[in-house]
């Protein structure tokens, strides 16, 4: 009877791990860019040893500076290098109808969000439902925290 109490309680324990859920990258419909030399930088972020180029097109730029809708298809690049050398890239990107596939209370607009490595592939460590959560408290700026910075772009 104690060997099965304590298999019970494993068993348990393993189900409850398996259980778990753990947040991490989500399949969604954001691209590797394509070609990040034909996206304009238009700023470079800096907090310690860690510094970040933001990049996009210069339509999306020009529809910002004009007060206009930012386009679909539209990507905001940040790469990221630490210590001088390029460690990720944060890539938001815009898609028509993209943000119907959240719920209301967590939904960008229709803006997604992925993390890649250097070579392209996904970083599927990284919690992209945390990234809606802080760019949520930039609705005014169209979920961008460099919008002033790409108004201000030449």
């Amino acid at each position: 009877m104690k060997y099965l109490s304590i298999l019970t309680t494993r068993l348990a324990f393993c189900a409850a791990l398996a259980t778990t859920t753990v947040a991490y990258a989500e399949p969604n419909n954001v691209t590797f860019p394509e070609d990040l030399e034909a996206l304009e930088l238009y700023t470079t972020v800096t907090r310690g040893n860690v510094f970040e180029n933001v990049y996009t097109s210069r339509e999306a730029l020009d529809a910002i500076q004009a007060g206009e809708e930012i386009p679909d298809r539209t990507q905001i690049v940040l790469e990221i290098f630490r210590d001088d050398e390029l460690w990720r890239l944060f890539v938001m990107e815009k898609g028509e109808g993209w943000g119907e596939e959240y719920d209301e209370a967590s939904r960008t607009d229709d803006w997604q969000f992925q993390w890649y490595w250097p070579d392209g592939t996904i970083n599927m460590e990284e919690n992209t439902a945390r990234c809606r959560s802080c760019h949520m408290s930039r609705e005014d700026r169209n979920y961008m925290f460099t919008y002033n910075d790409a108004r201000r772009a030449e």
